[in-house]
């Protein structure tokens, strides 16, 4: 078997990226550590407490000058992300109670409901869920 873990998503504030991330999304902070040097790795991603699953999102602080300016642009003009619910209408509604901005009302399509939307950086990602089976 082999799975992606984790991948690493460029942020300006590492909090900021930390409330985003839980509190709009409902993720779970899966890490944060201080190592040595001062070193900060925190990692995020879907699941509740014990519980986390799938990839998560590894958030590096962004400190160069190319690396700030690619926040929010990781994926250039593309979705970057495809977040899957069993409950659309439950998330985007928590979304939007947290200020999640979404470039389209919730449409229909053969693959699921879905509605695209940004994260606190601008980078487009996708909330879907799949038809019934």
């Amino acid at each position: 078997m082999i799975r992606l873990e984790n991948a690493t998503y460029l942020v300006h504030d590492l909090d900021d990226a930390i409330a985003f991330f839980t509190d709009a999304l409902g993720f779970t902070l899966r890490q944060d550590e201080t190592f040595e040097g001062g070193w900060r790795r925190v990692v995020v991603g879907p699941g509740t407490d014990g519980d986390a699953k799938g990839t998560g999102l590894v958030l590096a602080l962004a400190t160069s000058d190319d690396a700030r300016s690619r926040v929010g642009r990781q994926a250039g003009d593309e979705v970057a992300f495809f977040l899957q619910t069993d409950d659309f209408a439950t998330q985007h509604a928590r979304m939007l109670a947290h200020g999640v901005r979404f470039r389209e009302e919730p449409r229909h399509e053969a693959y699921g409901t879905v509605a695209i939307f940004e994260d606190l950086y601008g980078t487009a990602w996708d909330l879907i869920e799949p038809p019934s089976a």
